[in-house]
């Protein structure tokens, strides 16, 4: 006969419920923050740096590209 596991118990581990689970949205969604947070202070050191054109431009495209895509994800979570 098995014994009910005693929830006070410190070695025993509680079972996962979905709610605790990690998702894959959520890995999305701090990825692209980020994204988001890298390329801006990318773009501001460049800035600081004097960097060439093209680096000011390839930074902007990735912060709009993933703020764009934060929104978009924001929007349809909405429905």
């Amino acid at each position: 006969m098995t014994q009910p596991q005693d929830p006070y118990r410190l070695g025993a581990t509680p079972p996962r419920t979905p709610e605790d689970a990690v998702s894959r949205g959520d890995v999305l969604r701090t990825l692209l923050w980020a994204v988001v947070v890298l390329s801006a202070v990318t773009n501001m050191a460049a800035s600081y740096g004097g960097a060439h054109t093209w680096v000011h431009l390839a930074c902007g495209v990735v912060t709009v590209l993933a703020a764009g895509a934060l929104v978009v994800r924001g929007l349809r979570g909405r429905r």
